[in-house]
Parts: C-alpha cells; sequence; structure tokens
C-alpha cells in the first residue's frame, strides 16, 4: 500500500521528489522491530499529538521513567501515565479510538522514532495500536544531556488567545519544537529544529519558520495541504516548562524556499509541566544560518 495520501504526494510533485519519497517510503510500516521496542524502552520523554473533543490539534509532552512506553506487541505500545493537570489532550487519551501520532526523541544520542495509530484508554494510561512506525534520520536535532529530575507538581496552567511577552521570548529562543496535523487516514506527530530565531514572532497571534530540507517524504506539510489545524509544542528544556499552541497553518511555496505561518488560536503555558530538566544544547551542524522569512 502507499504510505503517502494525496496531500503528501501533491507536495512531493510539486517539487519533484516523488522517487526520493518512494525510496524512503519503504521503511514505513505497522510493526515494531526489536531495535525499536529496545529504543522506546530507554525514553523518559514521548511527544503525542490528536485533536481535542472540539477538533482542535494540540501537542503534548508525556514523561516518566524509562519504560513508561514500552511495546507490548509487534504493534502495540503501553504508555504508563499521562499527561499532565489541566492537558488539552487528556479527555482524547481517555477515548478509545482516538488517532494519535507519538513521537520517541533522543536528545542525548540524536534519535527519533515516529509511530501513529489509535490510542485507547487502560487502567495505568493507554495503549496505541500502530499503523505506521518508522525512523527519522538526526538532521536538525540539538544534542542535549539529561540532568537530574526535579520531583514536585506542575505549576497552574495558563490559558490565552495570544502570545504574551514572555512566550514570544521563549518562542524566539527556541531550538526546537514539535508540531501535531492530521490527515483523514490519521494524525502525526513531528519536530522542527534549528538554531535561535529559526521560528519568528511576526505578531502575538502568529509565528512563521522556514521548511528546511528534510527526507523528502513531506508528511507535515501533506497533511496540512487540506487540514491546515495544526498544534504546536515549544519546551523550556532548563525548566520544564511547556508551551502548547493551537491554530491553523499554511506553506508558501517559494523559489528559493519554503515558508510555515502558524495562525495562534489558543495557548496552553504549563510551568513545571516536565520534572525533566536538560543541559544547554549542542547544536546540529546541520542546522542552516537563520534568515527573515520572506
Amino acid at each position: 500500500m502507499d504510505p503517502y495520501h494525496a496531500g503528501s504526494r501533491a507536495v512531493q510533485d510539486r517539487l519533484g521528489v516523488r522517487a526520493v519519497a518512494d525510496h524512503v517510503g519503504r521503511s514505513i510500516g505497522p510493526g515494531i522491530r526489536e531495535v525499536a521496542a529496545a529504543f522506546l524502552g530507554l525514553q523518559p520523554m514521548l511527544v503525542i499529538g490528536a485533536a481535542d473533543e472540539a477538533g482542535r490539534m494540540w501537542s503534548s509532552l508525556l514523561t516518566g521513567t524509562a519504560g513508561f512506553v514500552r511495546a507490548t506487541g509487534p504493534r502495540r505500545i503501553a504508555v504508563t501515565g499521562g499527561p499532565p493537570d489541566g492537558d488539552p489532550l487528556t479527555a482524547a487519551l481517555a477515548t478509545e479510538g482516538t488517532d494519535v501520532g507519538t513521537l520517541a526523541l533522543d536528545p542525548r544520542t540524536r534519535r527519533r522514532m515516529r509511530l501513529n495509530g489509535t490510542a485507547a484508554p487502560t487502567p495505568r494510561g493507554f495503549v496505541v495500536t500502530a499503523e505506521q512506525v518508522f525512523s527519522n534520520c538526526p538532521r536538525y536535532l540539538q544534542r542535549r544531556t539529561l540532568q537530574a529530575p526535579v520531583p514536585g507538581r506542575a505549576g497552574p496552567v495558563r490559558r490565552g488567545r495570544e502570545l504574551t511577552p514572555d512566550q514570544q521570548r521563549l518562542v524566539r529562543a527556541a531550538d526546537t519544537f514539535f508540531i501535531a496535523t492530521a490527515a483523514a487516514d490519521g494524525t502525526d506527530a513531528s519536530h522542527r529544529g534549528g538554531n535561535p530565531g529559526f521560528v519568528q514572532v511576526t505578531s502575538p497571534n502568529e509565528l512563521s519558520w522556514q521548511d528546511y530540507p528534510g527526507n523528502s517524504m513531506f508528511l507535515t506539510l501533506g497533511n496540512l495541504e487540506g487540514h491546515p489545524r495544526a498544534g504546536l509544542l515549544f519546551v523550556d528544556w532548563s525548566t520544564g516548562t511547556t508551551l502548547q499552541l493551537t491554530g491553523t497553518a499554511t506553506t508558501a511555496f517559494g523559489a528559493a524556499a519554503r515558508t510555515t505561518r502558524f495562525t495562534v488560536a489558543e495557548t496552553v503555558e504549563t510551568p513545571h509541566a516536565s520534572p525533566l530538566r536538560w543541559s544547554a544544547p549542542e547544536y546540529s551542524p546541520a542546522n542552516p544560518p537563520v534568515r527573515e522569512s520572506a
């Protein structure tokens, strides 16, 4: 079966990379290989993307001790626990049949793995039945060292309709964020990385970033072709604070570059949402110089 839907194919054809995408797409399958299962069992965090009960897309950060995410079969993973209190995806992850995209990313080794499928609640958390499993290259991933966790509860959730000045500073300083998108055939969670400043705040309600060359799959941009809803997640790696944004995204295809613009509909900031603390980054050598978007 073709691992790509019409939206991804449209972007691939527009950019003339269908043959490359076909080659890379051979790595996409529903099975969790032994090396992937071992990788999952070592991770202290998992990014998950889904739509809430109102259809808005969100990306959330789940954390736990190594083993809180584990493969329990050739096509299934189990997650112990769930998102912090007040997270926008709490209800969705407690509902059977929710389409989800997950991303296990390890800053320590600059490795990442994506698993997309459907979720169902369990007494201890939830499970995901896989429909697509594949790994990505380490391009644009910053290396970080995991420091001692800081126990305690997340702070009170702060909700808004636009970015505050402090949130704008967090976004401008970011070298990493995560994006959840969806299409008729499922949901995907992906990573975007670059040097600080690669995400630009053009107003309290709008962000933009240049779409750097990648694996030519164009899963995210393909989803946005027909479904502009998107959910962004920014993490303050030194404090554990998370900033979640939901809204819509569109991509402008220029002669020399692609630029994605995101319009903010709602914000959710959770101080100390994650107990994990990470070192300052060692930036990826693949990161391009930051330049102003057109």
